[in-house]
């Protein structure tokens, strides 16, 4: 409503100061083609004798100031009648800073909805062929605008600490961030308010401000308040925005698009490889130990001689992982990355997809050191890679 108001306001100024300039440079003969220094001496009378109710207090137009002191110009005719239309409408910007203080307690982003009307009103403006406005109406919205703009990036600057300060839910079981959200509902709401707006420098810097603070936020997440891995959370929150943002397509953004993408992307990758350890765990351990060695420079037949990493060891940990008990942990994986994954990400998929990939991999990586540091021993691990890909299959198809 308040933009309504505001809108009304802007649109009936401007016939109404043309108006009056038209009436004064004819009035007192202040053509634009004159270029010589002219004095203009105004006598209350003249005024009066032209508005004879300007000067009673409370009349038809109380806000007009009381001229009975006289003026005196030593002017170019546009400086005189601009400071004529200073002195006949000098409540004007009081008037309209007292609204838009109205206008930023009416609604959380009002500040916003302000800018762009009055952004667009001065574009308008200076656009205007059939009736070029004042230079007084210039200066006053120029005025007013500089206000709304500072009013603006006080509201932003405020909303950014908020989202960097802001703590974690307290014991967050994953899913989407509060702040996240909040940037959100920032992002759509703008849009739309600038949707046919030709001037949108500052919500550009505005929507940059947010997203690097967002993006903070969710790089100090700690793992003190959440009851699921940090990376999980990273990983939703990144791409759910890369996704928001991939839906609005707003070009200042495209760059936080693509690092949100990339973000995402880096924590599943850490998430997977952090639970992956899990059901191969010792496995994993015992086969990090061998790559050590073989860093070091104990040469490939040597390992096996290595008292922890010696064959009798090699076999004591391949039997605590027989193909059974190998798909009961993954059944437990996917059990537990379904829970405290969100569905409306639908990022289940893709990860578990990640998850069989890496876990091929590490397969891979211990099949071929088995080969390389324990040839011929006639070792080998309790499921094949057929195996494998029927566990995952089947833990895929039941849920």
């Amino acid at each position: 409503l308040s933009k309504q108001v505001l809108e009304q306001v802007l649109r009936e100024l401007q016939p109404l100061c043309s108006l009056e300039q038209q009436f004064l440079q004819e009035f007192f003969q202040l053509g634009h083609d004159s270029v010589e220094l002219q004095v203009l001496e105004v006598k209350v009378s003249t005024l009066q004798s032209h508005y004879p109710a300007w000067h009673i207090r409370g009349g038809p137009f109380p806000f007009i100031p009381d001229l009975s002191h006289g003026l005196v110009w030593f002017l170019r005719p546009e400086e005189a009648t601009t400071q004529l239309l200073s002195e006949l409408f000098s409540c004007l910007e009081p008037e309209l800073r007292a609204f838009l203080d109205i206008c930023n307690k009416a609604h959380p982003l009002g500040c916003l909805q302000a800018l762009v009307t009055l952004s667009d009103s001065v574009f308008r403006s200076r656009g205007s062929s059939s009736a070029p406005p004042s230079s007084f109406l210039h200066s006053l919205l120029g005025n007013v605008l500089l206000l709304a703009k500072s009013n603006f990036n006080k509201c932003i600057g405020t909303l950014c600490k908020e989202i960097e300060e802001a703590k974690t839910p307290s014991r967050m079981r994953g899913g989407i961030l509060p702040c996240v959200s909040r940037f959100e509902e920032f992002v759509a709401f703008s849009e739309e308010a600038f949707r046919t707006s030709r001037r949108r420098g500052e919500l550009d810097k505005a929507q940059l401000r947010l997203a690097s603070s967002i993006f903070s936020s969710i790089n100090s997440l700690s793992s003190a308040n959440l009851k699921v891995n940090t990376d999980m959370v990273m990983m939703e929150n990144f791409h759910h925005i890369h996704n928001f943002l991939c839906q609005k397509n707003i070009p200042c953004l495209e760059e936080k698009k693509r690092e949100a993408e990339q973000r995402s992307r880096e924590h599943m990758e850490k998430y997977v490889t952090t639970y992956l350890g899990q059901p191969l765990e010792r496995l994993k351990h015992f086969f990090e130990g061998v790559k050590a060695r073989l860093a070091q420079g104990v040469k490939e037949e040597e390992v096996s001689f290595q008292l922890a990493y010696s064959k009798q060891e090699l076999r004591k940990v391949i039997e605590k992982y027989p193909g059974k008990e190998v798909k009961r942990a993954l059944e437990t994986l996917y059990r537990k990355t379904r829970k405290y994954l969100s569905p409306e990400e639908n990022l289940l998929p893709v990860v578990w997809q990640a998850m069989e990939q890496e876990f091929i991999r590490q397969y891979q990586e211990f099949e071929e050191l088995i080969q390389r540091c324990y040839a011929g021993a006639g070792i080998a691990l309790d499921f094949t890679m057929e195996d494998l890909l029927s566990y995952f299959n089947s833990i895929t198809v039941s849920n």
